[in-house]
């Protein structure tokens, strides 16, 4: 028996000894383990939601099985949204159809926001066999999520970016109520997500608490305290506290913990750029992502030739009409018309749209007709109603301006061309960048720039108001967050005449002019709300002149909402219910979102 204590004895050490010299497995490692732990939970959550489908369980008993499956997801959202994005749209994607350009097809949805609208607010009982069959595809798209997990492979400055992508994501989808409609489930899930981004980065901020342990404890309490904020009801959580006082603190938190542990963050070419602390940095979004080509960014010389342009009306047919007759700086680069005037006599189709932050857009003009400012230009231009140019000829009267030919010289050595005169225009509107309003100044640490009732209106805009859902922050447009990729476009029901009673719903189909599909018949792209005090009158008629009325027709429903017939509507025709107070208090932040220190240097 002795001799047996000392072989074991001996066989213990030898694999202690083994064990120590085995290679530990890395942060990263550490992290994409945890992961699919988490991934196992949440199909053991969508599995005990199915069985409860199955034997068709009470209402409340579904409602909190579905509450408990969403609280997993969002433990596994920050990764999966960052490395599988179709996957996290299978899986938590709008209740709307979307439609596919390459294929000409129109792809239903699917994932836990179409289930939510079976369970919530009232269980339907009629469709079952749809609920059930939903939640099977869920399940599905789950198990392709753990395929494709397996052979992906994290890295540290990938951790941090999804991570810090994941707090931009709950401010500008989470607590807006986005991807909860019906549930309103958003603050519990917004807690779950932050609690998986505080487990899962441990790693970090053990081998931060080695060299700086100061930085290691404030990102601990700036999670704690973030993730207590979360309670209380949807309507009265204080978000904009939230936002000012937590999750941006949270994210330049991370971001400089990142830079501590010697991790480099990676350079890519994005509208929110990689180096972005928080929403609000001045320099976090890049004006020069969406252009088409290296050799097309803009340079100053560009810059200087493309504004003189804009002012000039050489480009127009008559000589007439520059860029700046329809886009004036001091109405907010729009024109204050109800729809401009046409070259023929007549009026244009549509309201003029303001070209501020045009570049921070995936998609240009009220219909998304084009992608890049050169193509608007080009659009605008050879226009019959608008400026009926001819960029040819416009070049060959240039060609004999020696102005223009020394200014051409300095920004395009290779010689004046049609494509020169486009990307210069392009390159001055790429300057058009306004995100300096008193929101941004408040957020940004100035805590005088927001009075009471422009606060009270923030915290509507972004919750029981709804316009976050659509105008999505901090752009408040149609440009997807955290990526800022997909434009949206909306179905509002906007109708021809001003007023409440005896409407017709405008006869402008919008973007169905472009697919022809029932799904975009009368849609039109997210403008943005910012400088909204100065770009009057709305909507893509200019149908509405004032905000008041901007904010009466969303409170009672769009277009359903006012007894129009608009059956792909996509925005909700349940009424608001906002008070005389909230409606004043939503215009007064509206109106907080003017930079005037962008429009006061470009007069």
């Amino acid at each position: 028996m002795k001799n047996l204590g000392l072989f074991l004895a001996f066989v213990g050490l030898s694999l202690a000894l083994w064990w120590s010299c085995q290679p530990k497995p890395s942060r990263a490692e550490r992290v994409q383990t945890q992961f699919r732990q988490d991934i196992a939970g949440l199909d053991s959550a969508v599995t005990t939601l199915l069985q409860a489908v199955l034997q068709k369980r009470p209402a409340d008993e579904l409602q909190q099985r579905f509450q408990l499956a969403r609280l997993a997801y969002k433990r596994v959202e920050w990764l999966t949204e960052y490395y599988f994005p179709e996957t996290a749209k299978n899986l938590n994607g709008p209740a709307l159809d979307e439609f596919e350009e390459a294929d000409n097809l129109v792809i239903p949805p699917e994932g836990f926001q179409v289930i939510e609208a079976y369970v919530f607010p009232v269980l339907d009982t009629a469709h079952y066999a749809e609920l059930e069959q939903h939640v099977r595809v869920l399940k599905a798209n789950l198990t392709r999520l753990s395929f494709m997990d397996g052979s992906n492979q994290l890295t540290d400055a990938h951790i941090f970016d999804a991570a810090r992508l994941e707090i931009f994501r709950i401010i500008a989808l989470g607590i807006t109520g986005f991807d909860s409609p019906a549930a309103l489930h958003s603050l519990p899930e917004a807690q779950s997500a932050l609690a998986a981004l505080r487990e899962r980065l441990e790693p970090y901020t053990q081998a931060l608490e080695v060299d700086h342990p100061e930085q290691a404890r404030q990102i601990h309490t700036l999670f704690i305290s973030s993730e207590q904020q979360l309670t209380g009801s949807f309507d009265a959580f204080d978000r904009l506290d939230f936002l000012t006082n937590f999750l941006n603190p949270l994210s330049s938190a991370l971001y400089q913990a990142q830079l501590s542990l010697g991790i480099k963050p990676f350079e890519e070419s994005r509208t929110l750029r990689s180096t972005a602390q928080t929403f609000q940095d001045t320099a976090g979004f890049n004006a020069e992502h969406f252009v088409s080509v290296a050799a097309h960014r803009s340079t100053p010389e560009k810059i200087a030739l493309g504004r003189k342009l804009f002012y000039d009306p050489i480009l127009s047919g008559n000589r007439q009409r520059s860029c700046a007759s329809c886009h004036q700086p001091d109405k907010g680069f729009s024109d204050g018309q109800t729809r401009s005037a046409s070259l023929s006599g007549g009026l244009l189709t549509r309201n003029t749209p303001t070209l501020l932050n045009a570049a921070l857009q995936a998609r240009l003009f009220h219909d998304s007709r084009v992608v890049y400012l050169e193509d608007q230009a080009t659009d605008v231009i050879g226009n019959h109603e608008e400026m009926h140019g001819s960029l040819d000829k416009a070049l060959l009267e240039l060609q004999q301006d020696p102005n223009y030919r020394k200014a051409f010289a300095k920004a395009y050595p290779e010689g004046m061309t049609t494509h020169a005169i486009r990307n210069a225009l392009a390159a001055y509107e790429r300057t058009l960048i306004s995100l300096n309003s008193r929101f941004d100044q408040y957020v940004r640490g100035n805590q005088q720039a927001l009075n009471a009732s422009e606060k009270r209106g923030f915290n509507l805009f972004a919750g029981k108001a709804k316009c976050a859902t659509c105008h999505f922050l901090p752009l408040t447009n149609g440009t997807v967050p955290p990526f800022y990729e997909k434009a949206e476009s909306e179905v509002l029901g906007v109708p021809a005449q001003a007023g409440w009673k005896n409407l017709s719903l405008d006869s402008d189909v919008g973007k169905y002019n472009l697919t022809g599909t029932d799904l975009h018949r009368h849609a039109f792209k997210t403008p943005t709300v910012r400088n909204v005090a100065l770009t009057a009158p709305y909507m893509h008629n200019g149908v509405y002149k004032t905000l008041e009325e901007v904010v009466e027709f969303y409170d009672r429903g769009g277009g359903q909402g006012l007894g129009l017939t608009v059956p792909n509507q996509t925005l909700s025709a349940d009424p608001l219910n906002l008070s005389t107070q909230e409606k004043a208090d939503l215009i007064h932040f509206m109106k907080a979102l003017t930079d005037e220190s962008f429009l006061s240097s470009r007069k």
